[in-house]
């Protein structure tokens, strides 16, 4: 049974979210703040973390980011409906997907899923285990990239999307394509997720993310992936 932490300040929200979840078929634990929220994802070892970003002790941006430091779980945050500048930091803190306040329960549930079926998929098959462009090396089978024989902090779904791109060189990718085959959706999907995605990627790959070699935007169509040569 997968086991989901939810850190969430609100008790009536973690109870009815709680309840909801574990008809849904999965083990629930809570946290009411964000530092044993911390604490809990390293000691409890959680398949997914739902993560409120407005938490009374630290921000919820700052667990995401320091669970980012120690873990690749999948992070599905809570944010306000009309809050685009916490959607966007959240996904820049490293957070996969996003659902909004007042929260939609089976809408939860299908993300949920989508991100719990990511980490079971074989993004790498029938394609080379070991891809070398530039300073870069993607060892598929392992799941892992090197920058200058450094290994990269990539999360699941980081590394998932460069995956796509590396299957798809020069091609033009669209956000619903990148949606569809990487988040696993195709309706419930936001290109804002597409777009925090590749802003990290570039940071972690590029030597010159605001100029970069590698991923380049193709203006109103979507992203290319550039072998160099």
């Amino acid at each position: 049974m997968p086991l989901i932490l939810m850190v969430e300040d609100d008790a009536s929200i973690r109870a009815a979210l709680g309840l909801a979840l574990e008809d849904e078929g999965y083990s629930v634990v809570q946290s009411a703040n964000g530092r044993v929220g911390i604490t809990m994802a390293a000691s409890e070892d959680p398949d997914l973390v739902l993560l409120d970003l407005r938490l009374p002790d630290v921000s919820g941006f700052e667990v995401c980011r320091e669970i980012r430091t120690k873990s690749n779980v999948p992070i599905i945050m809570v944010t306000a409906q009309t809050d685009t500048h916490d959607l966007v930091a959240g996904l820049e803190a490293g957070a996969d997907d996003y659902v909004t306040k007042p929260v939609n329960v089976k809408e939860l549930a299908a993300r949920i899923r989508a991100a719990l079926r990511r980490l079971g998929r074989d993004a790498t098959t029938g394609a080379p285990d070991v891809v070398r462009f530039g300073n870069i090396e993607v060892r598929r089978e392992a799941g892992i990239v090197f920058k200058n024989g450094v290994e990269l902090a990539l999360t699941k779904t980081e590394f998932r999307l460069l995956a796509e791109f590396v299957d798809h060189p020069n091609m033009v990718l669209s956000r619903d394509q990148l949606l569809e085959r990487v988040w696993g959706y195709e309706y419930l999907g936001d290109s804002r997720l597409v777009d925090a995605h590749i802003r990290r990627l570039r940071v972690k790959l590029e030597d010159t993310p605001n100029t970069p070699e590698f991923i380049t935007t193709s203006r109103g169509s979507g992203y290319r992936f550039k072998l160099p040569g």
